[in-house]
């Protein structure tokens, strides 16, 4: 694992989180440590950052060594606990990048790619239990249907579901490549969309494995408690799911999308969106970085009483 991954949209995420150069700050998603690198050299020596992390091989590949910086190794999701342990009661910005760490994606025995054959893993904290081998051969054909629709937006999803609940029954789905072979009656068209309709699918089984769609929500909802007025969240997605899921809450203050006023009208959503509009990576970074294609960043600021 080299020493640090090519943060995503890094310029950008900077320029708009960093406000105040004393302040604390939280990257929720340490991963190869890239953003957190660069927060630090931008925040004087005043200031704090907090890493968090669920992958244990993110933990032992920090390479950070700042008085500044505390990493744990922790879901996001509790974010509000740690920092009330840490008696941090409000920061100046909260950073995630949603996606899968390059050394998730190239570790083959993770499970994570089409690219390796390797047991059904998926999971980012090795300590939980639940994996994808499990919902696979586990899972009801209604749940398996649900998270194809819901999590990928998969085609066929009856068809799969279907496909996978009668394999099972002969015998155990254990790996990426028997689950890949298994849907080979899908692969009448071009490599590219094949690989595409295969990350739909294992995209659908991730973010069931991990819980990430509920893990992102609560991340949300506490920022609202955690950030100071005038404080920042910037959030970096890879995909139209968790996209809807951040523009709504910035817009509006919850998932619905639906905005509250006061009785004289005045707007109460509790953050405002410092770009009207979502920022794409640039073609240069693209071409620089492949993965980064499909990255969106949107940023919010706490308002003011």
């Amino acid at each position: 694992m080299s020493a640090f991954h090519n943060p995503v949209l890094l310029e950008e995420t900077l320029a708009l989180l960093v406000k105040e150069i004393d302040g604390i700050y939280i990257d929720s998603t340490f991963g190869g440590g890239g953003h957190s690198f660069s927060v630090l050299k931008k925040i004087s020596n005043k200031g704090k950052l907090i890493a968090l992390d669920q992958d244990i091989d993110s933990i032992n590949n920090n390479n950070i060594f700042d008085a500044r910086f505390n990493l744990v190794k922790s879901n996001f999701r509790f974010l509000q606990i740690i920092l009330k342990k840490q008696n941090i009661n409000y920061v100046s910005g909260i950073l995630a990048d949603l996606g899968i760490s390059s050394h998730q994606i190239n570790t083959s025995k993770r499970g994570f790619s089409i690219r390796y054959d390797s047991l059904l893993d998926m999971r980012m904290d090795h300590s939980q239990k639940k994996n994808a081998k499990f919902i696979i051969n586990n899972y009801s054909y209604n749940k398996l249907y649900n998270i194809l629709i819901k999590y990928g937006e998969v085609k066929n999803a009856k068809k799969i579901a279907n496909i996978i609940l009668k394999q099972r029954k002969k015998k155990i789905i254990k790996t990426t490549f028997e689950l890949k072979n298994l849907l080979a009656c899908f692969f009448n068209f071009k490599t590219k969309l094949k690989n595409k309709f295969l990350s739909k699918i294992f995209q659908s089984i991730r973010i069931e494995v991990n819980d990430e769609i509920n893990a992102l929500k609560d991340l949300l909802n506490n920022s609202l408690s955690i950030l100071k007025h005038g404080g920042r969240i910037a959030i970096i997605s890879y995909h139209s799911l968790e996209d809807r899921i951040v523009k709504k809450f910035f817009k509006t203050g919850n998932f619905h999308g639906v905005v509250k006023y006061d009785l004289y009208g005045n707007n109460l959503s509790p953050l405002i969106l410092l770009e009207p509009r979502v920022i794409f990576t640039s073609k240069k970074e693209i071409k620089q970085n492949n993965r980064s294609r499909s990255a969106r960043l949107r940023i919010a600021e706490k308002k003011f009483k």
